[in-house]
């Protein structure tokens, strides 16, 4: 891709950002869901933690697909819950997240290894029989030579999503020069 790209993190007003609730103790992620949906009940980004109790095994469910999916791809995940980005931006999750300060972090510093790309939501695309298309790296420059380059196959994924969601399955700094 002869382009920079970027990987954004979209993250609501006041909370921490590159941070991902499934990677707490179950009881903790309970509690800090419950304290979120709480404090914000009227706000998009927290929604999903009004039911916890439903919204909890099903994003279980779906890391496990893309973490047995990443790795037969050859993935070498450190985590076994990503943290989620999208690859350039999207106005969509910008005011999803009360337009709070998006992190934005260049592709080329993500190790191949530890990155994986889904069209779309990767819960919301999930489909009946359990499957989900998951791209590595490599699989997605493909893909983006197909339509003519990287912002040509956004466009295309663009037609049926809003964004194109990007797992990065380790930990991430922020950007020098990002306040937490």
């Amino acid at each position: 891709m002869t382009q920079e790209m970027y990987l954004t993190y979209y993250c609501y007003p006041g909370c921490e950002p590159l941070k991902n609730i499934m990677r707490l103790p179950e009881n903790e992620a309970f509690a800090l869901a419950e304290k979120l949906w709480k404090e914000h009940p009227d706000t998009t980004a927290f929604y999903r933690f009004g039911d916890f109790e439903n919204y909890y095994p099903r994003r279980l469910r779906t890391d496990a697909l893309l973490y047995e999916r990443f790795c037969a791809l050859g993935g070498q995940p450190e985590d076994t819950h990503p943290l989620s980005f999208v690859l350039d931006e999207s106005d969509y999750l910008y005011h999803w997240f009360s337009e709070g300060k998006p992190v934005r972090i260049p592709l080329d510093s993500i190790r191949e290894e530890i990155i994986s790309f889904t069209p779309g939501d990767s819960m919301s695309t999930l489909d009946h029989e359990g499957d989900i298309t998951l791209l590595t790296l490599p699989m997605l420059k493909a893909e983006a030579k197909k339509h003519g380059g990287i912002m040509g196959y956004l466009q295309h994924v663009r037609k049926q999503y809003h964004y194109m969601e990007v797992q990065v399955w380790g930990n991430v700094c922020l950007p020098e020069g990002e306040a937490k």
